[in-house]
């Protein structure tokens, strides 16, 4: 079986449809993979927290031009001041094998994008782990520093950042520029093509 490695974050909207894309290409080809998807905690790479405006701007672009079908919940209101306890939800589970840090790792991102809860709360962040089956657990803060530090050692350039054999690809499934001032954002059937034929 093919591991795909994505470091990421868990708060980034371009990982949540890339993500979402690779899974859907399993279901609809029975490709033999799984996701192993790693720490990219953007508040310790950036110096600072996300910007919800900012992120409001990529959902709704990725909405209109990209993914009509996603963040059918995603609330400003409700967005974490860290990641960094999903983060690390995630990477526990990831311990207890690949499928389960795979389920887990997709339930966080539902939770946030698709249902508004803010996953930085220790109760919304304790029913994703109920959901995937890991009340209570969590990781040791520094195995996120490190799986952060080991993506950099590895040239991870930003969330997502895709590895599968010996190739690499930055956020294949979006073409994502500023053109006098707008976000544009659209779909790159090619790129996304690329990396899903090293995994067919």
């Amino acid at each position: 079986m093919t591991t795909v490695e994505v470091f990421a974050d868990i708060w980034c909207p371009f990982a949540h449809v890339g993500l979402r894309r690779l899974v859907e290409y399993r279901r609809r080809t029975a490709a033999d993979f799984v996701v192993h998807v790693r720490a990219w905690p953007l508040e310790l790479v950036n110096g600072r927290p996300l910007d919800v405006a900012s992120v409001a701007e990529e959902v709704e672009a990725l909405r209109a031009r990209v993914a009509p079908e996603l963040f059918a919940g995603f609330d400003p209101d409700r967005f974490p001041r860290s990641t960094l306890p999903a983060l690390r939800l995630v990477h526990a589970a990831y311990q207890r094998g690949l499928a389960v840090g795979e389920r887990a790792s997709l339930l966080v991102r539902d939770a946030l994008f698709e249902h508004g809860c803010d996953i930085g709360r220790r109760d919304e962040l304790q029913r994703v782990a109920d959901a995937a089956g890991l009340p209570g657990l969590l990781a040791p803060a520094h195995d996120v520093i490190d799986e952060w530090h080991d993506g950099l050692r590895r040239g991870v350039v930003g969330s997502p950042h895709f590895f599968v054999a010996e190739a690499d690809f930055f956020c294949p499934s979006l073409d994502i520029r500023r053109e006098g001032g707008h976000l544009e954002i659209s779909a790159d059937p090619e790129r996304l093509g690329q990396l899903l034929a090293l995994i067919a």
